[in-house]
């Protein structure tokens, strides 16, 4: 192997060119909290303004712009990133995936199958989760069966990759 030693498991894993984490595990997750928190509470406050929403639909919508947004940016540069473990610039995504790589490797050896669910995660999950935002919003008819579609989307996922 070149270079430094990875914290991936297993350990023989080949990752030429890693470079380490420049953040800590509390900034990565500090910044995704904060950042979460401001989405889901602009969401709330502009839900409040729009129309006469339901608590319940206002909630679904923060829901589904953060799931969405996860989907979208953090999935989405996973994917398109396949040599993000040899960042040595402090890239925040960069950042995240190395980390993330430390609790499943897959994620680090692109496993084949985890970039492929991933990838239909971030290109189609992501845009249908934000379409729900507006669905719900606007009062549109397949508010309800979109929803049930990127549930059962995400379900599969997780059934995929485990």
């Amino acid at each position: 192997m070149e270079g430094q030693p990875h914290p991936y498991a297993p350990t023989d894993l080949k990752l030429p060119g890693y470079a380490p984490n420049f953040l800590t595990q509390s900034t990565i997750v500090s910044v995704y909290g904060l950042s979460s928190l401001l989405v889901v509470s602009l969401i709330w406050i502009l839900s409040g303004r729009y129309r006469k929403l339901a608590k319940i639909d206002r909630l679904l919508m923060c829901w589904w712009a953060f799931t969405g947004l996860t989907h979208l940016i953090l999935e989405g540069y996973f994917v398109f990133s396949p040599e993000f473990y040899k960042d040595k610039t402090a890239h925040y995504l960069a950042e995240v995936w190395k980390e993330y790589s430390k609790g499943d490797s897959r994620y680090a050896a692109r496993d084949a199958a985890t970039v492929t669910v991933e990838g239909v995660t971030a290109v189609v999950e992501g845009p249908a989760s934000l379409l729900a935002v507006y669905a719900i919003a606007s009062g549109k008819s397949y508010s309800y069966i979109l929803q049930l579609a990127v549930s059962l989307g995400q379900l599969m996922e997780q059934l995929c990759i485990s």
